[in-house]
């Protein structure tokens, strides 16, 4: 149970420190809607994520006004797409068609995304798989709600090199079809390493076939929460620095873990995982940037930045998992630079490069994550990006992804703003170097020897 002295003290980091719960996720199987015709396919998608996600959002409200926490987004995850759709599809129009009733059942619902437009291609594609990574373009152009993800290796499999290559022309492509909205298509796209199944974040939140029929997952995230605890403790050593994070985590997980209960309790749904994601904000203090630098560094960025983040994320998940039996998903330190003002700010005085947050991606929890690049970037570039940090996540046994957004006809020193969640970067650069001839080799990387576990 949680008593008087934590709820006080809750009470607090909602008021100062910008605590809130990141979003409920509803996961909904769609295997049951597997259908040879089209037309019933999408019919039986609309009516099962309406019936089963009816509550949703009206619940989150409640649970808001009850306890006095901001829950930012109510969202739900489906089964990956191109499995539910591969009986019906026949071009990659059609899964567009699928794309478009999830949108609409998102916003029949009232939830803020829908993410599950996605395929799992860590060691080959089927047609199905293929269709729908091409149609990925036109359905992030035609739809608001929609977030898509493909799984392209992981460590039992290795890397397929043909879906990443193939994935560099549709980042390109969803780029220009969105040119109007500063390429906002690819900001609802990411390739993955190793996904997990239980992953409430967008956009690379999916329903895994392991899953219940149903199932909530909760993230929480409190950068500034952690930010405030630090200031109070300048100058101690790193044992009192590690403690200070793990406790600060073991409350914030605390909330998430009340609030995943009552969820599942009032929706007559299975509580699935707490995801403690030290997830930014565009809003001043809510920032891991902000945390980085709070240790000492001058700015992210500088010498000593990738040793800071990875004290940040272990102290992270050790305390999120002695606060609840069941944490999951990505649980540790984000670094999607749009969504970070501290980040934004290192980026536009060149503190931050593209290769300095590749680093940094090896020892926290996800990937390059909303990067502006300049829209001539070549596909295959973007291609070799996405291989070098899948690389990273299957020898590493974790997951990685990348969300990068050339901007069609933006250059360096230029900058998006997409306002909200998503936030605003400036374009950095890229390597000028070119990959092609290694990316369109074709075929597979191998597993890492240590794959081989059993």
């Amino acid at each position: 149970m949680i008593n008087y002295y934590e709820i006080n003290e809750t009470n607090k980091m909602i008021e100062h420190d910008n605590l809130d719960v990141r979003t409920i996720t509803l996961g909904i199987s769609l295997l049951d809607c597997i259908d040879g015709d089209l037309a019933v396919i999408n019919q039986k998608i609309y009516d099962k994520i309406t019936r089963v996600a009816k509550d949703l959002v009206p619940v989150g409200c409640e649970l808001e006004k009850e306890f006095g926490i901001p829950i930012v987004n109510k969202r739900i995850s489906v089964t990956p797409i191109a499995l539910v759709g591969g009986a019906a599809c026949r071009e990659p129009a059609d899964f567009v068609t699928i794309a478009k009733t999830l949108d609409a059942a998102a916003k029949e619902i009232g939830v803020n995304f829908v993410g599950g437009y996605s395929a799992i291609v860590s060691k080959g594609m089927t047609a199905a798989d293929e269709m729908l990574i091409r149609s990925i373009p036109q359905a992030m152009a035609e739809t608001d709600m929609v977030c898509s993800s493909i799984n392209v290796g992981s460590t039992k499999t290795g890397l397929n090199m043909d879906a990443i290559r193939l994935i560099g022309d549709i980042v390109k492509e969803a780029a220009y079809l969105t040119r109007e909205h500063d390429s906002i298509g690819c900001a609802k796209f990411v390739a993955i390493c190793n996904a997990p199944d239980d992953n409430p974040f967008m956009a690379g939140a999916f329903h895994g076939v392991s899953e219940a029929d149903a199932v909530i997952n909760v993230g929480v995230s409190g950068p500034g929460v952690v930010k405030s605890a630090i200031e109070q403790i300048r100058g101690e050593s790193f044992e009192v620095l590690c403690e200070t994070i793990k406790r600060t985590a073991f409350k914030v997980t605390r909330v998430g873990q009340l609030v995943a209960r009552e969820a599942s309790q009032r929706l007559g749904i299975p509580f699935g995982i707490v995801d403690l994601s030290l997830a930014p904000t565009p809003a001043i203090g809510d920032s891991v940037s902000d945390i980085l630098e709070g240790m000492g560094l001058e700015r992210t960025g500088a010498p000593g930045t990738t040793a800071a983040l990875a004290l940040l994320n272990d102290q992270v998940k050790k305390g999120g998992v002695m606060a609840s039996s069941y944490v999951g998903g990505l649980s540790g330190a984000f670094i999607p630079v749009s969504e970070d003002a501290g980040m934004i700010r290192a980026a536009e005085c060149g503190a931050l490069t593209i290769e300095k947050l590749e680093a940094m991606t090896c020892v926290c929890s996800v990937g390059l994550d909303m990067i502006a690049i300049p829209g001539d970037t070549p596909a295959t570039t973007i291609a070799g990006i996405i291989a070098d940090e899948a690389a990273i996540g299957m020898v590493n046994q974790k997951t990685t992804a990348v969300r990068v957004i050339p901007v069609y006809g933006k250059s360096i020193g230029d900058s998006i703003n997409y306002g909200g969640l998503l936030g605003h970067a400036p374009v950095i650069p890229v390597s000028q170097y070119g990959c092609s001839e290694f990316v369109s080799r074709g075929g597979r990387i191998p597993a890492p020897i240590h794959s081989f576990k059993n």
